[in-house]
């Protein structure tokens, strides 16, 4: 497995939860990585998402301000910190992969190469 999620769970509305993923890819040269999320009957939405190499993340609009994206690269580690959960955020979470990406690209789940099982993070009172 290339990209494995993990950190999911049940909380309570303005809860908190720290996704990783590991990320085991060869090489990581021109890669790019994001978090994107899917809601029952709901498209695939952007999340976060950064180049592996560094630089500012992007974010989903619904989720600025309140999620945090960072990574170790010597541990090969993506995370996902959310704060301030909404019932909204209940979804599946994926962590993916693409190569050659640019700033306009990182959030279309098209362009990305490889994608994790995900992980469900339930908001529920």
């Amino acid at each position: 497995v290339l990209l494995q999620a993990s950190g999911g769970g049940l909380v309570q509305p303005g809860g908190f939860l720290r996704l990783s993923c590991a990320v085991n890819l060869r090489s990581f040269t021109d890669v790019s990585i994001g978090w994107f999320r899917q809601a029952p009957g709901k498209e695939r939405e952007f999340v976060a998402a950064s180049r592996w190499s560094g630089g500012s993340p992007k974010f989903g609009d619904s989720v600025k301000g309140r999620f945090t994206f960072s990574r170790d690269t010597a541990k090969k580690q993506l995370y996902l910190q959310m704060n301030s959960l909404k019932f909204e955020d209940t979804a599946v979470y994926y962590c993916a992969a693409g190569r050659r990406l640019i700033t306009s690209t990182l959030s279309d789940p098209s362009r990305y190469e490889h994608w994790g099982p995900g992980t469900q993070v339930t908001v529920s009172s």
